[in-house]
């Protein structure tokens, strides 16, 4: 528990310098004085929030609830703390990182054994993305595996590095796209089996007024180490979402579920997903 405190008080730290003033600047203030949305910039601050790679500091904090985890068909938690930072390396060019840092609450395989509660292990990925987009917007560059896992329960134990890229385009109320990557370990324990493993995330979005969407984002996935009959991990579902504003703060809600129409041995059985993103516009 001490490096899930840690990890938290960085993270505090890091979104917490970021001034007022800069939220402040997405609204403005009619005749009484009174602040209201500029709705013009929610428009765009919806667009944005929606890009994986756009130019926008955010906070995410994904919750994913398992039912029907593991033998036991018990269920387990995963909240993903997912901050993204945008820099710029040129006019020409951004560079987009965006840190995953799971806390696990993960049921015992075998009678007896006690839920463990945890970190799980951290990916880092940064995408090299145009500052100007065309009509695709897209992004590109390695993602990093680190073994953070606070219990071998929890994490693979492994170093891993792969790339990953994400491409996205609007047609009226419609954006769609999907991020892709793929790791393989190359260090860590020996004992442990090797990481090869493939994500894809399809998203799709329709954009409603009032800062209400549909959304479809399944995370699927693929372990190449498994045997053909546990490799892929294949949701199906969606939900939906809206923008709004806490006092001058912007906040990203969706709610979403899937049903994994495959699954391997001990997968869940469907998912619950839960997402609150802080957004900090320029």
């Amino acid at each position: 528990m001490k490096k899930l405190w840690i990890c938290l008080f960085l993270v505090s730290v890091l979104f917490g310098w970021i001034p007022a003033t800069d939220l402040l600047a997405q609204s403005k203030a009619d005749g009484d004085g009174i602040i209201e949305p500029d709705e013009s910039a929610d428009e765009e601050l919806v667009k944005a929030a929606q890009n994986p790679v756009a130019d926008l500091i955010s906070l995410p904090l994904q919750n994913n609830i398992n039912f029907n985890f593991g033998p036991e068909e018990k269920t387990q938690n995963i909240l993903n703390i997912q901050p993204v930072w945008p820099f710029a390396l040129t006019e020409d060019w951004n560079l987009i990182t965006r840190t995953i840092l799971p806390v696990i609450s993960q049921p015992g395989f075998f009678l007896g054994d006690d839920r463990e509660n945890g970190l799980g292990d951290l990916t880092f990925t940064a995408f090299l993305s145009p500052a100007e987009p065309g009509e695709w917007i897209w992004g590109a560059g390695p993602v990093l595996l680190l073994p953070t896992a606070t219990d071998d329960k929890l994490g693979a134990e492994k170093w891993g590095v792969g790339p990953s890229a994400v491409a996205l385009t609007t047609d009226g109320p419609w954006l769609y796209g999907a991020l892709v990557s793929q790791i393989w370990s190359f260090a860590g324990d020996d004992d442990r089996d090797g990481v090869n493993q493939l994500l894809v995330q399809p998203f799709i979005n329709y954009n409603l007024p009032d800062g209400w969407y549909l959304v479809s984002s399944p995370i699927i996935t693929a372990n190449w180490e498994a045997d053909s009959s546990n490799t892929w991990t294949l949701p199906m579902g969606g939900g939906f979402g809206k923008i709004f504003r806490i006092g001058s703060q912007p906040v990203n809600a969706q709610i979403q579920a899937f049903y994994n129409v495959e699954a391997p041995d001990n997968g869940a059985g469907w998912q619950l997903r839960f997402q609150w993103q802080f957004l900090f516009p320029k």
